[in-house]
């Protein structure tokens, strides 16, 4: 036996000619070597007499130090590499591997991507850790039973981008993103257009689950009670999500913590990870590109990692045809009406012309909507008394706390009280004794001429 061919087999080799040799020594049969192998008999002579005839070289696989045929070739080994290095640096291999099938039509699999760029040194940006035990929480069984709504922020267009947040509605049954838009910042105005969105596309889904921010839980929620906290927090303390929710008839469901609402929270790190490789590769640059690309991106990631319910029938209640959309999704207030027929609303004075039902407003309390294009409209007992349209560069829309209307159905208004002013006392009333101070009343005493 020569050493150098012992040196290159492998360990079960080495076993094979081991016990083979016992064969030939007359010390075990064929079929006892065949049982300690796991070969077949007729495999165990075969392999005794390649043994005699070539010696141990005979053992080893035939194809040993061949290369495969299905080998990918050098030229295409190098255009991986270059792509990688080139527009592609920086994503992940799976996201990398799927656009060469798609933008380069390179149809390589993950493994052999991935084994190219290890080799090359290139490894992956995103390490994986394996994640914390956790008890995983069954899915809805079917779609429009549970949205889990959040946002997230960061640099989407890169690190040297502005930093905008994007709100996101993530069906639980399917993990389908139904609704997103690109605002910048998180605020009440975004969630309502994303509410709008799902509404209009899919219907009124039956509840969402969403975190404690006070978008959703007006301040001083966690003061009340345990019977006020088992009631719906719109009715509550409403705020201007919370009352669209509570009009739509959608129930808000609190998280206690961010893993309770994983669908969503883990969506965002992939989203941070593609999406922001997209965004790059389309040359996107303003905040109205972003969201005119989200669509496509959205439809293919649904394609691509959703999942199918387990019930076919969905619990999305569809919208009435005569619901008035911009009268829903809106920022809706309570003002009462001045003397001259002029109200305050965000330091505007808003004036009231007189209508074909009443000549006056005066001591009226009316409803002023800001709509989501920054236009206003003031509503008395439900018709339209006057509309304002946006500036030409209207401010940001925000809450605003004073006067906020609450639900319909509401037990209370949530009007303001004005506070009543003390009456101004009349001349006569200021002239009389009783009102006149005790000094005022004495008359002076008067030196005697005598004196002086």
């Amino acid at each position: 036996m020569h050493q150098a061919e012992w040196i290159t087999m492998t360990a079960r080799e080495q076993r094979r000619v081991q016990v083979l040799a016992r064969v030939l020594a007359g010390q075990l049969t064929l079929w006892e070597a065949a049982v300690v192998l796991g070969l077949s008999v007729r495999q165990a002579r075969r392999l005794k007499s390649a043994l005699v005839r070539a010696g141990p070289a005979a053992v080893a696989h035939g194809n040993r130090g061949r290369p495969s045929s299905r080998r990918l070739s050098a030229e295409l080994r190098q255009t991986v590499i270059v792509l990688y290095q080139g527009m592609y640096g920086g994503l992940n291999h799976q996201h990398f591997c799927e656009l060469l099938a798609e933008r380069e039509g390179l149809v390589v699999s993950v493994a052999s991507v991935r084994r190219i760029l290890r080799a090359a040194g290139l490894g992956s940006p995103r390490s994986r850790r394996p994640p914390p035990h956790r008890a995983r929480r069954e899915r809805m069984p079917a779609e429009g039973m549970l949205l889990q709504l959040d946002a997230s922020p960061h640099r989407w267009l890169g690190a040297d981008g502005p930093r905008w947040s994007l709100l996101g509605a993530v069906d639980d049954a399917t993990g389908e993103p139904v609704a997103a838009l690109f605002r910048e910042q998180e605020d009440a105005a975004g969630y309502l257009l994303l509410l709008r969105q799902v509404v209009t596309s899919r219907g009124i889904p039956a509840a969402i689950y969403r975190d404690r921010h006070s978008i959703f839980r007006a301040p001083g929620t966690e003061k009340l009670s345990l019977e006020d906290q088992l009631v719906s927090t719109a009715d509550v303390l409403p705020t201007q999500v919370g009352r669209v929710l509570a009009e739509l008839g959608i129930a808000s469901i609190p998280a206690s913590s961010p893993q309770a609402k994983g669908r969503i929270e883990r969506s965002w790190r992939t989203h941070q990870d593609r999406l922001c490789a997209e965004l790059r590769l389309a040359g996107v640059r303003t905040l109205d590109q972003a969201n005119a690309f989200l669509p496509a991106y959205l439809a293919r990631f649904h394609a691509h990692f959703s999942v199918l319910p387990c019930s076919p029938e969905a619990a999305y209640v569809p919208l009435e045809q005569t619901a008035d959309l911009e009268r829903l999704f809106c920022f809706k207030y309570t003002r009462k009406v001045a003397s001259d027929n002029t109200l305050h609303f965000a330091g505007h004075i808003l004036q009231l012309q007189p209508g074909p039902d009443r000549l006056s407003y005066a001591r009226l309390v009316v409803e002023v909507h800001q709509r989501l294009d920054s236009s206003l409209v003031v509503l008395c007992q439900g018709r339209i008394v006057l509309h304002v349209a946006a500036a030409a560069n209207p401010p940001p829309l925000r809450t605003h706390s004073r006067g906020a209307l609450a639900p319909s159905g509401s037990p209370e208004p949530l009007s303001p009280t004005p506070t009543p002013t003390p009456p101004r006392a009349s001349p006569s009333t200021r002239a009389h004794p009783w009102r006149r101070s005790y000094a005022t009343m004495i008359p002076a005493k008067r030196t005697p001429s005598w004196i002086a």
